[in-house]
């Protein structure tokens, strides 16, 4: 049984570093025992994002996008920030939209997540989507994005795949795998 814990005093913020992306804070704590610590994280976001594990045909949809952190093309689902004013499932469908040109007529969340809690707060809404139909948007990508169809009764494959190796794309595959197995059981 985990015992409830006073959390710990914000001190102070200040800026430890700041690009046109990122801004490192430190954050000045006190924990309930007396001691003082400084630990640096992300500003927390103002936005949260989505992932979209999309099915047609018996098929997973897959877009391959360049990722500049590995220096390589990467195999992932369809995924991006939230846009202001929109819930979870319009920023999906929109996101679907814009990178594989279909919308979802049933959209179930799978779970949210938080990629790194003890350095950002970033929410992740995890979404299934089915009964796809064919719907383009205009996309903020800097070249066109590769649609890639992967047969849903070789997920065991893709995760071996190499190019197939984000935490997030991982965690959605894992929970699509149960997600489907719950679905035979019942």
């Amino acid at each position: 049984m985990c015992e409830t814990r006073q959390k710990p005093k914000i001190l102070s913020l200040s800026v430890a570093a700041k690009s046109k992306i990122f801004e490192i804070q430190a954050v000045d704590l006190e924990f309930a025992n007396g001691e003082r610590r400084t630990f640096e994280r992300f500003k927390p976001s103002q936005r949260s994002a989505v992932l979209v594990v999309a099915i047609h045909q018996d098929h997973l949809l897959l877009v391959r996008e360049y990722a500049v952190g590995t220096e390589r093309y990467e195999l992932g689902f369809a995924k991006g920030l939230m846009d202001p004013g929109e819930t979870p499932q319009q920023s999906a469908n929109r996101e679907l939209q814009e990178e594989i040109g279909f919308k979802a007529d049933k959209l179930t969340l799978l779970r949210t997540v938080i990629t790194s809690p003890g350095f950002m707060h970033n929410p992740m809404h995890i979404f299934l989507a089915e009964q796809l139909t064919p719907s383009c948007l205009a996309g903020d990508e800097p070249e066109p994005l590769e649609l890639v169809a992967y047969p849903l009764s070789e997920l065991e494959q893709l995760l071996s795949q190499q190019d197939f190796c984000e935490a997030r794309n991982l965690t959605a595959l894992y929970l699509l795998r149960d997600h489907l197995a719950a679905q035979s059981e019942a």
